[in-house]
């Protein structure tokens, strides 16, 4: 098994040089004056599409306010799944789920890593 510290290594020099091919790509469609005239026929279609929606949601009332509420809950029960699964594979217990259709489900956990001693910063603290 390698380093993980050469792993690491290796991920950012990539990731830097992806970054700089990036930016070569960028700077190329910003001189295109054809992708310039899309961007801004797309801008106003946006605006359109983004007026119809608005109008859908004030049509459906309550309805569209009950949804906004569901996506909360799903998101907190999936939040209290979550705590769950690791509080009972701590214990040492199997950890599965199954729907109505029988199909069986077991968790999946990931690692991230993370800057040490990084803040991360809320939209209303930029």
């Amino acid at each position: 098994m390698k380093n993980i510290q050469e792993v690491f290594e290796r991920i950012e020099e990539t990731k830097q040089q992806q970054r700089g091919i990036t930016a070569m790509y960028k700077d190329a469609l910003d001189n295109s004056p054809d992708y310039q005239e899309i961007l801004d026929k797309l801008k106003k279609l946006k605006i359109q599409k983004k007026e119809i929606e608005d109008q859908t949601k004030a049509e459906l009332g309550s309805e569209w306010d009950k949804l906004d509420l569901m996506k909360l809950h799903i998101r907190e029960d999936k939040e209290m799944l979550a705590d769950i699964a690791i509080s009972t594979l701590m214990k040492g217990e199997t950890v599965k789920v199954t729907d109505k259709n029988k199909t069986e489900y077991k968790p999946v956990f990931s690692v991230r890593f993370r800057k040490a001693n990084e803040v991360k910063q809320t939209g209303e603290e930029r």
